[in-house]
């Protein structure tokens, strides 16, 4: 019996070195990091009929594609992180300019990858007879970087990231992105 107590507390202390590996004890790692990034996207916002927006005599309900521009910052906290993001989207059809703060939290991926949700204020400036709102607006995403899609020899730890996410603008559209990031 005693030696199964040894080896069960053998085990468990193996488990206590490898933890302490992770730090630097020397403090050279700081403290608080941040990681900014900025990103280009392109996807497409498709508004309900009942939104704040309604229909427009034939054209009906709103919607048209977009190119999107991001900038934000992340903070990473160990296997999760936060951050803030703003946008601006040239829209198409019956978007005529989106622009928006947001924060992010989420889960870190690999190297380089991430998993996140987002919730901030977006503005929506509609053409067409479409009327300029705003609004709250959510989402959820996943970024992979070089190593998670398998180019990790070629590029190493630098190279964009690819990100798809989905967002919806007071519950009342969805709004499909995919792009590149680039962090620095």
């Amino acid at each position: 019996m005693k030696i199964a107590i040894l080896a069960a507390a053998f085990a468990a202390s193996l488990g206590t070195a490898a933890l302490a590996q992770d730090s630097s004890p020397d403090g050279s790692e700081p403290a608080v990091s941040f990681e900014p990034y900025v990103g280009i996207l392109g996807g497409y916002h498709n508004f309900d009929r009942r939104s704040e927006f309604g229909t427009v005599g034939s054209r009906g309900k709103m919607d048209g594609a977009l190119v999107e521009g991001v900038a934000g910052v992340n903070v990473p906290f160990g296997p999760v992180f936060v951050g803030v993001e703003g946008n601006a989207a040239k829209g198409f059809k019956d978007i005529d300019w989106e622009y928006g703060v947001r924060g992010r939290v989420g889960l870190r991926a690999g190297q380089s990858g991430l998993i996140y949700a987002s919730a901030g204020y977006q503005w929506v400036n509609g053409r067409r007879g479409f009327s300029d709102e705003k609004a709250v607006s959510y989402g959820l995403g996943v970024e992979v970087g070089p190593r998670e899609i398998g180019l990790g020899g070629i590029l190493g730890q630098a190279g964009p990231r690819l990100r798809l996410q989905a967002d919806t603008y007071d519950f009342d559209s969805i709004r499909p992105m995919a792009g590149l990031v680039f962090a620095f």
